[in-house]
């Protein structure tokens, strides 16, 4: 089974020096969402995961007018990036820079509580684990003890994700048996609209994921990279 996760194209974050909390894409983002589309629109999934947040399902908007019509197209919650606080909707823009430029300095365990106001990552990183272990165990596919996966023959062949940076790091960690950290997305950093593709490999009877590319931005001209 192949499992490629999307990061969301560029956001408008800041617009007119006030910041978004739940921003759709810059021009140059809609454009990256083109390219993944050309790229991706014609492969054949069984099933598109995209996250609830305006910025990816602009991202996905072009693919899924390339599907197949047989594709199933699925809104996932689970899928959404870590929440901050919501209030800091129309925040100057510069005080946001600095409070995220700020919490780089914070120790490991307020890393584990996440921004003030907002989602801490520990119960971001079980909403995330959660969600994907039941949406696979849907299909059948379960982890032992051990950390293998059992991947029946009934499962899709073909699963893509729309969906952001830390999330798909969260994912990416936990599939390939990682111990979580609360910077997930600072070890696991990726550009705009890149593809992160996973596959399931048979191992000691059963089957593990294995990470076949990593922020692939193949799709993409050189003017057209952003991270």
């Amino acid at each position: 089974m192949d499992l490629l996760l999307l990061r969301h194209a560029q956001p408008l974050w800041s617009d007119d020096g006030v910041s978004r909390a739940d921003p759709g894409l810059t021009d140059l983002g809609r454009r990256q969402a083109d390219a993944a589309a050309a790229r991706l629109g014609d492969t054949r999934f069984d099933e598109v995961l995209v996250s609830t947040a305006r910025r990816a399902v602009e991202t996905a908007a072009p693919i899924r007018e390339r599907l197949d019509r047989r594709t199933r197209v699925r809104s996932a919650p689970w899928l959404h990036e870590i929440r901050t606080d919501p209030s800091w909707e129309g925040t100057p823009s510069q005080e946001v820079d600095r409070v995220f430029a700020r919490s780089r300095d914070r120790s490991r365990d307020a890393w584990w509580d996440g921004w003030p106001g907002g989602e801490s990552f520990r119960d971001f990183h079980r909403r995330v684990v959660t969600g994907l272990d039941d949406h696979l165990a849907s299909h059948g596919i379960v982890r032992d003890e051990q950390g293998l996966w059992t991947v029946p023959d009934s499962a899709p062949q073909r699963i893509l994700a729309v969906a952001h940076a830390g999330t798909n790091s969260v994912v990416l960690g936990h599939l390939l048996g990682l111990d979580p950290e609360p910077w997930e997305w600072e070890r696991f950093a990726s550009d705009h609209a890149s593809i992160a593709w996973l596959r399931t490999t048979s191992i000691a009877g059963a089957a593990i994921f294995s990470l076949q590319r990593f922020s692939d931005v193949e799709h993409l001209s050189d003017d057209l990279i952003t991270a």
